[in-house]
């Protein structure tokens, strides 16, 4: 899934015209490539926002079963995926303003676009291990595993996303 091509798309007339003056098209590059960082973020904080919601609704069952002994880890996991979400969520653009005190070059911007389309991978890891724990549940299997690995995942992705503010400082 291509956001910047998504927004390039969604350019009107009179943006394609003035982005023919000089000067114009850059900055409108560094426009796009915000808008899609943007739109990549709030992507993966949605997908996020809906594991969390599945690890509470197997939290319920649990619950309702009467499995006392996981609730715990399974809440510990769903804090962790909601750290997650909240952090992509209220991320920093990775684009500066002109009176910003920090600039943020497009060579950057498209560093920073790509890190986070990798953090689609991280979520996927997310989303197999809610998987995994939903069907250990279903089938009677080792669900304080599947937990185990439910937490796993979403540190190993909170570990990765603190390392974006590292490239955008050390990018800087």
């Amino acid at each position: 899934m291509d956001f910047q091509q998504t927004v390039r798309g969604a350019m009107g007339g009179f943006e394609q015209l003035v982005s023919r003056i000089p000067g114009y098209s850059g900055y409108k590059e560094k426009e796009t490539r915000r808008e899609a960082d943007k739109l990549l973020r709030e992507y993966l904080a949605t997908q996020l926002d809906a594991e969390r919601r599945r690890l509470a609704d197997i939290q319920r069952q649990m619950l309702d079963g009467g499995g006392l002994t996981l609730l715990d880890d399974v809440e510990r996991a769903v804090t962790k995926v909601q750290k997650l979400a909240d952090m992509i969520r209220t991320a920093t653009y990775g684009y500066a303003g002109l009176f910003d005190a920090v600039k943020v070059k497009e060579g950057q911007l498209d560093a920073l676009y790509q890190f986070d389309n990798q953090m689609l991978d991280m979520v996927d890891s997310v989303r197999a291990a809610v998987d995994a724990l939903g069907a250990a549940q279903d089938s009677g299997g080792d669900v304080a595993a599947a937990i185990k690995n439910v937490i796993a995942a979403s540190e190993e992705a909170n570990a990765r996303w603190r390392d974006r503010e590292h490239a955008i400082t050390g990018a800087v």
